[in-house]
């Protein structure tokens, strides 16, 4: 793609975005961490990035030459197989099993909601979330025991917790790119948060900058794999 090419792209993502009726925060956050960056790129005053519209148009399956020039289908062959049920390699219902580690990935590198899942769960209390994972580690028993699966979903306000629910954060670089599960609770410092974990035997609490977070997903529930 060209950078004359990539002038013309903001504004037939807004129409792709507004034909799938989500927000920005809605259609950009699985792909970028700042949101607000693609309001002056529909809108023309800012021209995309190769990289980023390259991770645009393989998350949605868009058809690069219409994007670059109008003329063509949106979608790539993939996606409109998909949206005529014709490749049935999703489930009507269901959310990914992503089997990954979370603590290997990096809020700023990588974005492990991008791996391929292994299977989707259609279990309806949970339907509403992004993904499954698998526990890794005891720091969370007995709440959560490694060998089960938990069910997370991402926290678009984060100015919005639930003291004292286990979530899934994943900081910047300044509080060391850290991406851990632990219980949130309210610090006495407006703006800090404190990190815990639910085994007795992990003594010690992190103190988090809330403005550290990069992601923040809540922990809906679990599942154990003799449940699928």
């Amino acid at each position: 793609m060209t950078d004359n090419q990539r002038k013309h792209f903001g504004a037939r993502l807004k129409e792709i975005r507004l034909a799938k009726k989500m927000t920005l925060q809605e259609f950009y956050s699985p792909i970028a961490k700042h949101v607000n960056n693609f309001s002056p790129i529909e809108n023309g005053s800012r021209m995309i990035g190769k990289r980023l519209a390259e991770d645009v148009i393989k998350h949605y399956h868009i058809n690069e030459s219409w994007l670059a020039t109008g003329v063509g289908k949106i979608y790539s062959i993939d996606e409109l197989l998909r949206e005529t049920n014709k490749l049935n390699t999703e489930p009507e219902e269901g959310v990914p099993f992503i089997n990954v580690n979370p603590s290997d990935f990096s809020s700023e590198e990588l974005n492990f909601l991008k791996e391929k899942p292994e299977y989707y769960v259609n279990f309806r209390p949970f339907n509403d979330c992004d993904a499954y994972l698998p526990v890794y580690g005891d720091s969370m028993v007995p709440k959560y025991s490694s060998g089960e699966i938990i069910a997370i979903r991402e926290v678009v306000n984060k100015d919005i917790i639930q003291w004292g629910e286990a979530y899934l954060i994943m900081a910047d670089e300044s509080a060391n790119n850290i991406t851990t599960v632990k219980l949130l609770f309210e610090h006495t410092t407006p703006g800090k948060i404190i990190l815990r974990a639910a085994n007795a035997d992990y003594k010690g609490d992190t103190i988090l900058d809330k403005q550290a977070i990069n992601r923040l997903f809540i922990v809906k529930g679990k599942i154990t794999r003799n449940q699928l």
